[in-house]
């Protein structure tokens, strides 16, 4: 008798089930004493993606690492755990702005930023699209745009440059999928131009109150007409300090804040979103920044 086990020539085959597969899951880290330290420590926590600043954030002037502490990253990066490594860009950054030197100024510092991304063999730079203030909205969104084609100018190479939304307020761009969506149109869908979600972020702006099934199924599928889903390579998961629609931008750790533990295990089931890397931006229950607790808890989200 043939036997039909194991015979990919057969038209029965029996395997075993396919193993449930999770998104990378990472943390912003440290990388205070060389940047290459930042990938020991994400190893640490037990993720397999980092984000990290690769200059000081709070100023206009970065710092390129040399070709010997790029080849060292590098080097840690390939014998690591780690698979994806995101940057985070200065938070002075604002290509919206009304004012010429700002965005002048803000266009050099994120093409810095980008060209260490690509200098070290990270996957992107991740950036708050920032403020038009006064000025028309329609206005500021030529400003960004223009200014994001400046920067992919500049900075040659694979990384990819990453709006993140915004939490609101202050007439900040980003908040909402029709903005992610003119700002995506402006750039002609270049594919060098992606899109971190912040889970804290669009709660604090008023466009997402409750992380439940129905919600979340209705709201992604707003963001996969407006931009697709495939232009979302991270999500910044976050729970928040402050209240639903107070366009205040404060994180907290996950199931302590106002979205609660429910939703991101809710999220994790969205498996429309496990293509992207979801990475802990949370204060740590330590005042430390990301720390083990947190990392377990988003984990058990996908068990």
């Amino acid at each position: 008798m043939r036997s039909f086990l194991n015979n990919s020539d057969d038209f029965y085959t029996f395997q075993k089930p396919m193993k449930k597969q999770s998104p990378l899951i990472g943390a912003h880290v440290s990388a205070a004493g060389g940047l290459y330290k930042a990938i020991e420590r994400g190893e640490a926590l037990g993720v397999n993606a980092i984000q990290i600043f690769g200059a000081s954030p709070r100023q206009y002037q970065a710092k390129i690492p040399s070709d010997a502490e790029a080849k060292k990253f590098r080097d840690t990066l390939k014998a690591s755990a780690i698979k994806e490594v995101y940057l985070h860009a200065a938070y002075l950054v604002n290509l919206a702005s009304p004012e010429a030197e700002t965005r002048k100024k803000s266009i050099k510092n994120l093409s810095a930023h980008f060209e260490i991304a690509h200098k070290i063999g990270a996957r992107g730079l991740i950036y708050h699209v920032g403020s038009g203030k006064e000025s028309p909205k329609k206005k500021a969104i030529q400003h960004v745009i223009s200014g994001m084609k400046e920067v992919l100018k500049k900075a040659k190479g694979d990384s990819v440059l990453i709006m993140e939304n915004a939490a609101g307020g202050g007439a900040k761009l980003g908040s909402t999928a029709e903005d992610m969506a003119a700002l995506m149109r402006g750039m002609k869908k270049n594919k060098r131009i992606k899109i971190c979600f912040d889970t804290a972020h669009a709660f604090e702006a008023g466009i997402i109150e409750e992380y439940i099934p129905k919600n979340i199924k209705v709201f992604f599928d707003k963001w996969e007409t407006a931009v697709g889903l495939e232009a979302i390579v991270a999500f910044h998961v976050n729970d928040s300090k402050t209240a639903f629609n107070s366009k205040h931008d404060r994180h907290e750790n996950l199931g302590e804040g106002y979205i609660g533990m429910r939703a991101f295990q809710n999220l994790a089931k969205e498996r429309r979103l496990h293509h992207a890397t979801w990475l802990l931006e949370v204060p740590g229950f330590d005042g430390e920044g990301p720390d083990q607790r947190n990392v377990d808890l988003l984990k058990r989200c996908f068990e």
